[in-house]
């Protein structure tokens, strides 16, 4: 049959892409568009064989080979057969199993069954050399494509590259069409009205004493952290817990369980006697703070009224947006971030205040809202081979997209200065 096949290792194909882009091989280093990577797949191949299309084939690996949302948006699209290895952690890195067997066999059966007249191996590992042998003996025209190497040598098997047919390299030019590096220094900017809130929410906390000064993990230290000696006058029968006064240790959630009398901050004035019902919650930018109670959650009464995007939301619109996730958004965290407080700023009532209440909030997202928006980005694979735990860059740029699509909406809404 006169047409052509491309067989794609996405494991080669991005990791190479992330060497050449951002250094290093991790594929969390960049952020790939996956609609344009495949309609670039697909022109360049039927250019190169002078064949139309007849299917891309992507072999990768996932968790327990279960899909993640890269894979769901690729296998959507027309022509485009996804095929899932396993991808396990082995000595503290991630590796993928099964993807060469399943290229290997895909091939070789392609052949056999004159299915294509060509075939496009998008790949570097050596191990799919018998395969691409059988294909030639069954007549089939083998290309083999290269991602510019970051070092500027092979980064293929050089048996494979002696038995293809044809050789390719797709260079910096062609892999910047679809894949770009992550920016992994400073979070987009807020306005210069508002403090940054990477820097925010990335600042260190008070470091905590639950036991005591000196102590770690219940182990008191021999001196102080500054290297000076114990204090000369200290009694020796005091209580190895104690403290200097006015330096106690930031409570923890332990230490506030049972706590219903005021609360007292180093080098603050008293708080006043807590009210009925009243919470010690936890604040990002405030420490622990007491807020009036509203309801059993103890929920303050500025974000009471404020609705989640699901209340918002209707069974059409759940529909439209997983449609939309699936095929527009590349997944970026701070992309996620807008495209989350978009869709909540677009269905909230009108003229209900909500957004101008959220905005005098800034930095922090009500715990509610901020739950959600969460729990929408794991929807991305920003959970995938970390631990089901978001990395720390991706929670701030997640949120720093939230707050720069609230800070256009409410910016839009105001008057602009006139001298």
């Amino acid at each position: 049959m006169d047409r052509c096949v491309v067989l794609v290792d996405a494991g080669y194909l991005l990791g190479a892409a992330a060497s050449l882009l951002a250094g290093e091989p991790a594929r969390s280093r960049i952020t790939v568009d996956h609609s344009a990577l495949i309609r670039g797949l697909r022109d360049r191949a039927e250019q190169e064989t002078q064949q139309p299309l007849l299917r891309i084939y992507w072999f990768d690996g996932a968790p327990d080979r279960v899909p993640q949302p890269e894979h769901r948006r690729l296998r959507v699209m027309p022509r485009v057969t996804v095929r899932l290895g396993a991808l396990t952690r082995s000595d503290g890195r991630w590796a993928q199993k099964g993807v060469d067997a399943a290229m290997h066999a895909e091939l070789t059966e392609l052949a056999r069954n004159r299915a294509c007249s060509d075939i496009v191996l998008v790949t570097g590992d050596g191990d799919l050399l018998p395969g691409l042998m059988s294909a030639k003996e069954h007549g089939v025209a083998v290309h083999l494509w290269a991602v510019q190497a970051a070092d500027g040598d092979y980064n293929q098997s050089e048996d494979l590259v002696a038995e293809a047919d044809e050789r390719r390299v797709l260079d910096r030019d062609w892999i910047t069409r679809a894949v770009r590096a992550k920016d992994l220094g400073i979070c987009p900017p807020a306005p210069v009205t508002r403090p940054d809130i990477a820097a925010i929410l990335a600042a260190p906390l008070p470091e905590s004493a639950p036991d005591g000064p000196g102590q770690r993990g219940g182990q008191r230290e021999e001196t102080p952290r500054n290297g000076t000696a114990p204090a000369p006058d200290a009694e020796p029968g005091a209580p190895e817990d104690s403290q200097p006064a006015g330096k106690p240790g930031v409570p923890t959630p332990k230490d506030l369980a049972d706590l219903r009398g005021p609360l007292s901050q180093p080098q603050q004035p008293p708080q006043p006697q807590q009210p009925v019902g009243a919470t010690l919650r936890w604040s990002s930018d405030k420490g622990w703070v007491v807020r009036p109670g509203s309801g059993a959650a103890g929920e303050p009464p500025e974000t009471a009224s404020l609705p989640t995007l699901a209340q918002l939301t209707s069974a059409e619109q759940r529909w439209a947006d997983r449609e939309e996730d699936i095929t527009t958004v590349s997944g970026d965290p701070f992309e996620v971030g807008q495209v989350f407080a978009r869709r909540w700023m677009e269905r909230l009532p009108a003229e209900d205040g909500h957004v101008a209440t959220l905005a005098t909030l800034y930095p922090r997202i009500p715990h509610r809202i901020d739950g959600e928006l969460l729990r929408y980005a794991a929807r991305f694979g920003l959970l995938a081979h970390k631990d089901d735990q978001i990395d720390e860059h991706d929670r701030y740029a997640i949120r720093a997209g939230f707050w720069r699509e609230i800070d256009i909406t409410t910016a839009a809404g105001r008057p602009s200065d006139q001298s």
